[in-house]
């Protein structure tokens, strides 16, 4: 059964009939943008955070997170919108940020060429669930099956673009083991 599920993932992807749920901005209570950039189609890189925050793992909880993140992003460092595209919470839901096609303000230097996926929570002291690295990886595939992201992207911890912890050292060993992965 595995496998079929399996083979119905490629032949989806394939044929570009590829779908996910993703829990969009105005259902976790999130503001308009005040401005927004756009980002070309086949961007050849996938950048991996942490918020560094409180770890949530129910839908109000990680919508309040993603809430505060927005708010100290806009109302603090003077942003237009919350700096990533996605969040990805222990709940198992996948929250738009400033979702696809839209530049993020996540890593100097690299937002016009990559999209910035983050944890919500701190990964220094937690590690990703089974479940938040299959979205994330789900999340992926469906940003390379509409173009968004070319399929043969690089994956990078935040830290290997800026001075950072970032992702937090738990999810930056988790993500060392993925396909796209570089040093």
């Amino acid at each position: 059964m595995k496998a079929f599920f399996a083979l119905l993932a490629v032949l989806c992807l394939a044929h570009g009939i590829f779908a996910i749920n993703i829990v969009t901005k105005s259902q976790w209570g999130g503001r308009a943008a005040t401005s927004k950039s756009y980002l070309a189609k086949g961007l050849s890189y996938v950048v991996i955070h942490h918020s560094a925050g409180a770890y949530c793992n129910t839908l109000a909880t990680c919508s309040a997170q993603m809430r505060n993140m927005q708010s100290y992003h806009m109302d603090s460092l003077g942003w237009a919108d919350i700096g990533y595209n996605y969040g990805i919470g222990a709940d198992g839901n996948i929250y738009e940020g400033r979702g696809a096609g839209v530049m993020g303000a996540h890593a100097t230097n690299w937002n016009s060429k990559s999209y910035g996926i983050m944890f919500i929570g701190n990964y220094n002291d937690y590690t990703p669930t089974a479940t938040q690295v299959a979205k994330a990886k789900e999340l992926i595939a469906w940003l390379v099956s509409q173009g968004y992201v070319a399929s043969n992207y690089t994956l990078y911890g935040h830290r290997q673009v800026g001075s950072t912890e970032c992702p937090g050292n738990n999810l930056y060993n988790e993500i060392k083991k993925w396909s796209n992965w570089k040093a």
